[in-house]
Order: structure tokens, then sequence, then C-alpha cells
């Protein structure tokens, strides 16, 4: 009877010991996770920036959270990029085909905007599959928009380089959300 007292109390300690893991990097939360993740970004220093931007979530953010605040991020600056897209495109004093260019990055700016709603959208309901897609279609959009006005040293190129580097904190990101064995 002994025996099987401590084989019962074996088995429940093994289900303790299991059912509560102990804590490791790949639970780690807030700040430190966002050092983690960081780490591995091509620009620590902006990408730690972009993390922490959300006063509220980025204490305690999981993977999750930081993959919604960096698209947050990328999505507003998306929308900074519109602004003066449609600034431009009023200009009188540009040629007709830098406005007609511009014309056509408007649409494609849109677009991305859109895809990165979407983005989100898939990361909140955990189709984490689709996160990628439409994140590659936003980088698409602003390489489209690009293509279509002359030239690389406008103020669209300069801000379009900067979307880039955004999505591609949500990039690396999506890509620990979605691969859990890569983490750190």
């Amino acid at each position: 009877m002994e025996s099987m007292t401590q084989v019962f109390l074996g088995l429940v300690l093994c289900v303790i010991v299991v059912a509560h893991p102990h804590p490791t990097t790949a639970e780690t939360n807030g700040k430190e996770l966002i050092k983690e993740v960081c780490s591995l970004a091509p620009n620590r220093t902006l990408c730690g920036q972009v993390l922490s931007s959300d006063l509220l979530t980025s204490p305690n953010a999981t993977l999750k959270d930081l993959a919604i605040i960096s698209l947050r991020v990328a999505a507003r600056n998306a929308s900074a990029i519109l602004v003066d897209t449609k600034m431009l495109i009023n200009d009188d004093k540009l040629d007709p085909h830098i406005q007609q260019g511009l014309a056509d990055c408007k649409e494609t700016i849109l677009d991305a905007e859109s895809q990165l709603e979407d983005t989100i959208a898939a990361l909140m309901v955990d189709m984490k599959t689709d996160t990628k897609d439409w994140l590659k279609a936003a980088l698409a959009a602003i390489d489209t928009c690009d293509a279509s006005i002359p030239g690389d040293d406008d103020v669209l190129s300069v801000k379009s380089a900067g979307f880039r580097k955004l999505c591609n904190i949500s990039i690396s990101v999506i890509a620990l959300l979605n691969n859990p064995a890569a983490k750190f």
C-alpha cells in the first residue's frame, strides 16, 4: 500500500510539473521580450522605439501584441505618406508625368495601408499564415509606388524607405510568432 501511495504522489508531482512549466524565454513578455526581439532586428534602436511605443500594451506585451504594435506604427506611417502624396499631387508646378505617378502612388499606398489593417485583423483572429501574405502585399504596394515616381531622392522615396524598415520589424516579430521553435 505504501508503494502505491509513493507512485500516486510521484504521478501527482509529475502532473504538477508538466502542467505548470518553468518560465522560459518563450514566455518572456514586455521589456525583456522587446529586448530579445530587437536583438534579432537589423535596426535595433528603431525596433526598440517602435515596440515600446504603446505605453499601455508594451510593458506586458506578448509576441502577438508586439506584432500588432509594429503593424499599427507601419500603418500610421503609410497614412502619413498618403497625406504627403495628396499634397504633392496638388502642386501645379510639378511635371504632369510626376503628378500622374503620384496619383498612381496614392492608390498603391491606400492598398498598403489596407493590407496592413488586414494583417492586424488576421493576427487578431490567429490566422498567422495570412499575416505574412498581407505584409508582403503591403511591401509590394510601396515598391509599386516608388516605381511610379522617377528618381530616388524625392520626399516619398525617403519616407518609403522608412516604411520598409517598419515593415521589416513587423516581419521579424511575425516570423517569431509563426515559428515558435526559432525563438531566441
